[in-house]
């Protein structure tokens, strides 16, 4: 049984058949102990997934047949502020994406000029952890090629990606975070169109993140700044993501 499959099945569980256990999720949470052990399982899981399989192994790529005839929305569907909203009204001929951080160049790209990047097209299957997939084309920047315009300091370990999105009661953005073994992966790509049309604001517009070896939470949409930092622990909690950090999710959601 694959690790998503398994993955799903223990969610389900816990849904339909674990009350007493979520009525104290929150204190296992709150546990050091548990939360330790926890997080130690998932470090050990990343390690040996990494292991078996290959840096640039690419996942399943589909044929225009096999395409979903609706890709559903996962997560936000509007972040409907004030300041998307005129994005949106202006067809996002203001949007900028910041690369910053621990970089050399630090960029500002409308998105026309991401448009210009080297790019790349892939139909692939979109996995959620809520337990549905759907196959879609993709086409975007590849991310590589801009970190190599900004300049990856040596220091850099990760990118942060931050989103326009709000979540919680806080309201506080959407973000996520990969390696540079992700980073650097032939199929990670900006994307701005899915199903050969500009991506519609429920899937992201105007431009997502697709790192196709992992779970659905992993693909950040609304980007607005993708922040180059040595180590995730000054990020909010510090566990590099928004359900990551509020909801316990795996930092390693490969597939």
């Amino acid at each position: 049984m694959s690790r998503i499959l398994t993955r799903r099945t223990m969610l389900t569980g816990f849904a339909t058949g674990a009350g007493a256990l979520l009525a104290g999720c929150d204190a296992l949470g709150n546990n050091p102990t548990f939360r330790d052990l926890l997080f130690e399982g998932e470090d050990a899981h990343f390690r040996i997934q990494r292991s078996l399989t290959a840096r640039n192994a690419l996942a399943k790529e589909f044929r225009p047949e096999q395409m979903s005839p609706v890709f559903r929305a996962n997560g936000t569907r509007n972040p409907n502020t004030d300041a998307y909203n005129a994005h949106v009204a202006g067809n996002f001929a203001d949007w900028r994406v910041r690369v910053d951080g621990l970089v050399n160049r630090p960029l500002s790209l409308s998105m026309a000029q991401l448009r210009q990047m080297p790019s790349r097209t892939q139909i692939t299957r979109h996995d959620c952890v809520e337990g549905w997939s759907a196959i879609g084309k993709w086409h975007g920047a590849k991310l590589g090629p801009i970190l190599q315009v900004a300049g990856l300091k040596d220091s850099a370990r990760y990118l942060v990606f931050h989103c326009a999105d709000l979540y919680g009661a806080s309201r506080r953005p959407y973000y996520e975070s990969i390696d540079l073994v992700d980073a650097f992966h032939p199929q990670t790509i900006l994307a701005w169109a899915l199903n050969d049309h500009l991506l519609g604001v429920p899937n992201g517009a105007p431009v997502r993140l697709r790192v196709e070896r992992q779970l659905g939470y992993k693909q950040a949409k609304y980007i607005e700044r993708i922040e180059a930092v040595s180590s995730l622990s000054g990020i909010y909690r510090g566990k590099g993501g928004y359900w990551e950090d509020a909801a316990g999710y795996e930092w390693y959601g490969g597939i």
